[in-house]
């Protein structure tokens, strides 16, 4: 999924979930640098979107315990966390907590 053929980027595809899709469109893809981590496409989706920063990182800028994220259905936390490398192609899910009862 190369962009108009430069090999120094990658497309990734975000989706996002519950409470973030007030925020953050459901999907949408981003063109990030190659060798971008996780980390990165999360510091691009937040400035892009005002408020995403909040529901998806504490205070202190660590990612909030009740976010899970998953790269091509795989949680992060198996994988490397926010230095989770990204590569062309890939679909990264981000879930808020869902309340219920």
């Amino acid at each position: 999924m190369q962009i108009g053929g430069d090999k120094s980027t990658i497309s990734v595809r975000v989706r996002t979930f519950a409470k973030l899709r007030e925020v953050v469109p459901a999907e949408e893809d981003l063109v990030l640098s190659v060798g971008s981590n996780l980390g990165d496409l999360l510091d691009q989706l937040t400035a892009r979107h005002p408020g995403a920063a909040d529901l998806i990182f504490t205070p202190e800028g660590g990612l909030r315990r009740y976010i899970n994220i998953l790269k091509n259905g795989r949680n992060i936390h198996f994988s490397g966390g926010l230095e989770t490398p990204l590569e062309d192609g890939d679909t990264v899910a981000i879930f808020p907590p869902v309340g219920g009862g």
